[in-house]
């Protein structure tokens, strides 16, 4: 809980610092996004190894295959990763480019669950 204060904090300073610097030196302002989104996301990384070893003791525990519950998480990361670039671009006042930023990331989302995809394929074809 105490990390989630400090990234909120992070993005507020960096939100007043960026919008401060847009007004003589919007390039500045965009470096100062890019470098409080990198530290925001170093921050979140400390947490995710107590959620990572708690999802491998639930898939041991209901013995569901890692193959099928690998991607839902991967596609979460994707959400999360073309979120902030596309906004990021937004920001930089390239829309086109944000457009494009989101549509690799539908385009990634659906590669990295089309294993389950397939598995779930298989379980239908199976029942037929």
């Amino acid at each position: 809980m105490e990390a989630v204060w400090q990234i909120v904090a992070l993005g507020l300073l960096g939100a007043v610092l960026a919008a401060l610097l847009k007004k003589h030196t919007p390039e500045l302002a965009l470096l100062l996004a890019v470098a409080v989104c990198g530290a925001a996301a170093l921050a979140a990384v400390r947490g995710v190894r107590e959620v990572w070893v708690f999802l491998e003791d639930l898939l041991a525990a209901v013995e569901i295959s890692s193959t099928l519950f690998l991607p839902l998480l991967k596609t979460a990361g994707i959400a999360v990763v073309t979120r902030i670039g596309a906004d990021l671009c937004r920001d930089a006042g390239e829309s086109a480019v944000a457009s494009a930023v989101e549509m690799a990331g539908a385009m990634g989302a659906l590669l990295a669950v089309l294993p389950l995809m397939q598995a779930a394929w298989e379980v239908l074809r199976s029942l037929l």
